[in-house]
């Protein structure tokens, strides 16, 4: 099975493992100017870099989809530039998951591919979709449904280690990004993380700095430019989430169970 993922952040990456991992065929699009915070997790800094691994599965930057095939064939995934994903048509996949995470759709539709899953907040299983998965923390995070939509977007982040809100940085002023500490650093409450045209991004709490933009990235006031674990474990900066390989497997599981539908004509007990 050809799988197309729309997005390649890192929730859209947890996915990519899982489907990946159990044996599917997985082609991911992205923007030109990735903005992941959680870079080292992201199959989208194959953009930036030309390739990018993340636990040992290696994703690689094609230059279109006729170069898909090939790269498929060296056991590694392809990522396009198409944020659009105007190579749906030429790739004809059995499954597009649309894991962009933009809390609305950006142009999904339910006749795009055989199986078309709609990963969080902005699909309507039945319309625009067949299936949405979860992306909510707590007790539904991951949850395939089959009708109507997920929970929608509170704008605060779930609980780690006792902490939400606090836990995300963001850009103090409009401008260019200067990133002045690395992913895996480990912070104390008052530190400066980065700055944009001078102003201090301060760090909210102790922990370690589990994703930062890259430097030079262009940023609006309030942007989404830090992440840190009140955790402090370092290697969970170099590994996916919790909460990606819970959607990754939501959507491993639509994916497999939409396709049996289709092949045998039943609802599979759902």
């Amino acid at each position: 099975m050809l799988i197309v993922i729309r997005g390649a952040g890192d929730l859209a990456t947890g996915t990519a493992l899982r489907l990946w991992r159990a044996g599917l065929s997985v082609v991911m699009t992205e923007v030109a100017a990735p903005t992941a915070i959680r870079r080292t997790v992201c199959f989208s800094q194959a953009v930036v870099h030309g390739e990018a691994v993340v636990e040992e599965v290696t994703a690689r930057l094609a230059g279109g989809a006729e170069e898909v095939p090939a790269l498929l064939g060296q056991g590694v995934i392809p990522v396009l530039v198409d944020p659009d994903a105007s190579c749906i048509p030429a790739l004809r996949p059995d499954a597009v998951v649309d894991a962009i995470l933009a809390k609305r759709n950006l142009g999904t539709r339910i006749t795009d591919a055989p199986v078309v899953v709609g990963v969080g907040p902005g699909f309507t299983a039945g319309e625009d979709c067949h299936a949405v998965v979860e992306t909510m923390r707590g007790h539904y995070l991951g949850r395939v449904l089959y009708h109507g939509s997920a929970q929608p977007n509170t704008g605060i982040p779930g609980l780690i280690g006792g902490f939400a809100g606090e836990r995300v940085l963001r850009a103090p002023a409009e401008g260019t990004f200067r990133q002045l500490l690395d992913i895996g650093a480990q912070v104390k409450q008052g530190d400066i993380a980065a700055t944009v045209e001078g102003v201090p991004m301060v760090c909210t709490l102790d922990g370690v700095l589990r994703g930062i933009l890259a430097d030079g990235t262009p940023v609006f006031r309030g942007m989404k430019a830090g992440d840190i674990d009140p955790r402090c474990k370092i290697e969970h900066c170099y590994c996916a989430s919790d909460k990606a390989l819970a959607v990754g497997g939501g959507a491993l599981e639509a994916v497999l169970a939409l396709s049996g539908i289709l092949k045998e004509g039943h609802h599979g007990g759902k």
